[in-house]
């Protein structure tokens, strides 16, 4: 019978889509003694967890949260149940929609352009360190309303964030410590921000003018905390797309000349990269009350795990799962979540991706991927690639 830790090494390290495999066939509703928790990796059940009114984010989204305990819960927007996440999320939606996209797209295709620049000496670059970790959190402070020139001071906190340490499951020390100075930092920008308002509304002044259904506004600590998590959100992920769609393009040279020929499935291709790589290898829920789900019955204060990275290769789902197909298009997919809590910035992110690819093809139509110094993330929350020397020729 097929184990399941969400910590262990196999997961971090190893074949994590042999085991999503297993589990698929052999327990797609895995109950975990262990943690007490329960594990769902097929697609329809982790669709259907999304939508379902009995899996609350109050007590937190993550492992750190619910199992190990050693993030404590803060307000944001992605721990907050209807209806006051409902009425916070709608306002904040409004400076991450297709409108404000197109507002955003001169610069994105400007800083894409002045990024990739150095490519043109034939040299070997890293492909995170020297385009997409810059161009994301770049994009993301000023969607946000972050000062972009601290720009490297954001990735380098949301680099500590995510650092694991080896044989110390969950969040790390240092990892939490990255996570108070984060807060700390946005919140002095909060503070900063009453006394010395912007001149066009963003995230910032929402959270400040905003007020929970008891009538409460917000602090300058929970505005950070909000803060927080639209920052990892928009910094951390982008990246890790890019690298595997840049990635998956060599692995298929009729594809990646294909797209080069026609830029307007740019968009189709960044998502079937996030599909079959998807960085977030699962978010976490807790039940409100005893439910009987999926043929289990499963009580009230127990985690459920979704497992994302399992569900987007589902065969049941989706024809050849393991496969990167730019043409596929499915109805249905997690990339991005689903439900209330789906991604708020998947335009951005779409956006992003569209106009790096096609400006990349555009000049490096035959880019080259050192594998042999191919580095990945080591930790069980998010899976990429760190490093991605590439020669673009």
């Amino acid at each position: 019978m097929v184990e399941y830790d969400p910590f262990s090494d196999e997961l971090v390290y190893g074949d994590k889509y042999a085991l999503y495999a297993k589990l698929r066939e052999e327990a797609p509703v895995y109950y975990s003694e262990k943690w007490n928790c329960w594990a769902l990796s097929r697609f329809d059940a982790v669709w259907e967890a999304c939508q379902h009114d009995a899996f609350s984010v109050a007590k937190g989204t993550t492992l750190s949260h619910l199992l190990t305990k050693v993030q404590p819960v803060t307000a944001m927007l992605n721990s907050m149940d209807p209806p006051d996440h409902s009425k916070l999320r709608g306002r904040i939606r409004a400076f991450f929609s297709p409108r404000r996209i197109r507002e955003l797209t001169p610069l994105i295709e400007r800083s894409v352009r002045e990024l990739s620049l150095p490519f043109a000496d034939g040299d070997v670059h890293d492909f995170v360190d020297a385009f997409a970790q810059p161009l994301a959190t770049f994009v993301g402070a000023t969607v946000i309303g972050l000062p972009p020139e601290d720009s490297s001071y954001m990735r380098d906190l949301v680099g500590r964030f995510f650092l694991r340490e080896e044989g110390n499951p969950g969040l790390s020390e240092s990892g939490l410590a990255a996570m108070m100075e984060m807060n700390d930092y946005l919140a002095k920008i909060s503070e900063a921000r009453r006394d010395r308002p912007a001149d066009s509304e963003d995230s910032i002044s929402v959270l400040h003018a905003w007020e929970d259904s008891r009538g409460r506004k917000l602090s300058d600590a929970e505005v950070a905390s909000h803060l927080s998590l639209l920052l990892v959100g928009g910094t951390d992920t982008l990246p890790k797309v890019l690298a595997n769609l840049l990635i998956r393009l060599e692995e298929n040279p009729d594809q990646r000349a294909e797209l080069a020929a026609h830029p307007e499935h740019a968009v189709a291709a960044f998502n079937e990269a996030v599909r079959l790589d998807m960085p977030t290898q699962q978010m976490a829920r807790s039940l409100s009350r005893d439910i009987h789900f999926a043929g289990r019955d499963m009580c009230e204060g127990q985690p459920v795990l979704l497992l994302y990275a399992s569900a987007n290769r589902d065969a049941r789902e989706f024809d050849r799962p393991d496969a990167f197909d730019m043409h596929r298009k499915p109805p249905r997919s997690l990339g991005f979540s689903h439900g209330a809590h789906a991604c708020i910035g998947l335009h951005v992110a779409r956006k992003e991706g569209e106009v790096a690819i096609n400006e990349l093809l555009k000049h490096f139509p035959t880019y080259e991927v050192d594998r042999s110094g191919l580095e990945r993330y080591a930790t069980e929350f998010v899976q990429g690639y760190s490093k991605v020397p590439v020669r673009f020729s």
